[in-house]
């Protein structure tokens, strides 16, 4: 027979913990995604993860130009002001997200309308210099493209004495004299020399100066200035309401032809997704580049990916070269060169 069991007799047989003082619980803390994110970046190698960020910069940076290159001169796509449209729409959208999404920067509020038109303003000139240069690539090699780009400091020098009446010492005008002299042995013995194609890249590589110089003099107050992030999110929707007339106008019913086109070549909504993205993806990796070395190694990297662009695109277009080309490329980079560590000789001297 089997026992019957009493109460006491069930209740002894699953007893319950009895609270005691002398028992303590040790329940660890969640920790925050600030931490967490710490946890897993000490996973990774520091080096490796500085590496990465600057192919992710020579990636994005000379893909970029690449793809311009291929859709505007050899797939057929010659609608450089809709490619630059569609390219501020993507930096505007993955901004948004980026900042509100991933927080990767704090998110910045614009207060007043003065510092609205100032931005506005820098969304007009970042139009120029940027559909300039993508309208340059239909008629000029990538190669040579770059080579005028890196003249640059010329025109920021110009533009910082003639706005902002700011001289600079002796030696840093020296040594834009071989950036000059360069690009003027490049554009004599260029094979592919094209007038309006290098009137529209001198153009863009002005407008970049002329960018650069008016954000320094625009937003300069404490309470103005904006991170290089945050400024982007504000200019890219502004620089594509900016161009939409102008495409309208000037390159007719483009996105009734790119809708027909995309209906029946899925390869080329492929390339614009893709181009679209990567040029989101030059700011950005410009931002981590900075943040993770500092702006000087981004200005050498600068130096560096021209001369890199120019020979990845020689080998992938075929287009030719000369010996005198080759030699005022690297003479015009050998004058930024120069041109970099005389700024940095002056700024010591003035400190």
């Amino acid at each position: 027979m089997v026992e019957a069991q009493s109460w006491t007799t069930r209740r002894g047989s699953n007893p319950r913990l009895e609270p005691s003082n002398d028992q303590v619980l040790d329940i660890p803390v969640t920790p925050t995604a600030e931490i967490r994110q710490q946890q897993y970046a000490s996973l990774i190698s520091p080096n490796i993860t500085t590496a990465a960020i600057i192919a992710s910069w020579y990636f994005s940076n000379i893909g970029v130009l690449l793809l311009n290159k291929y859709l505007l001169s050899f797939y057929g796509y010659k609608y450089p002001i809709f490619l630059t449209m569609l390219h501020m729409l993507s930096c505007a959208t993955y901004s948004l997200l980026a900042i509100k999404w991933l927080e990767i920067v704090p998110f910045q509020q614009i207060h007043s309308r003065k510092q609205f038109f100032k931005i506005f303003a820098l969304s007009v000139v970042f139009c120029f210099s940027v559909v300039c240069g993508n309208t340059s690539l239909r008629y000029l090699p990538v190669s040579f493209n770059q080579a005028i780009g890196a003249t640059t400091p010329f025109f920021t020098a110009i533009f910082a004495f003639v706005i902002t009446c700011k001289k600079e010492s002796a030696e840093v005008y020296l040594a834009l004299l071989p950036v000059v002299l360069g690009i003027v042995l490049a554009s004599n013995s260029e094979p592919l020399f094209h007038l309006f194609g290098f009137l529209v890249c001198v153009g863009s590589t002005a407008g970049r100066a002329l960018k650069s110089v008016l954000q320094g003099i625009l937003l300069t107050s404490e309470g103005e200035k904006l991170h290089s992030m945050n400024l982007l999110l504000y200019m890219a929707p502004m620089a594509a309401l900016i161009l939409l007339p102008f495409t309208l106008y000037i390159e007719g019913n483009v996105m009734a032809v790119t809708v027909e086109k995309a209906s029946v070549d899925g390869y080329m909504v492929f390339l614009l997704v893709a181009n679209a993205t990567i040029a989101y993806l030059v700011n950005l990796t410009n931002f981590l580049v900075t943040k993770h070395t500092s702006a000087l190694t981004l200005q050498v990297l600068g130096n560096a990916k021209a001369a890199v662009a120019a020979v990845v695109s020689v080998l992938i277009f075929r287009n030719p070269v000369t010996v005198m080309g080759m030699t005022g490329f690297a003479v015009t980079i050998m004058g930024v060169v120069l041109y970099s560590e005389a700024k940095k000789r002056s700024k010591a001297t003035v400190h």
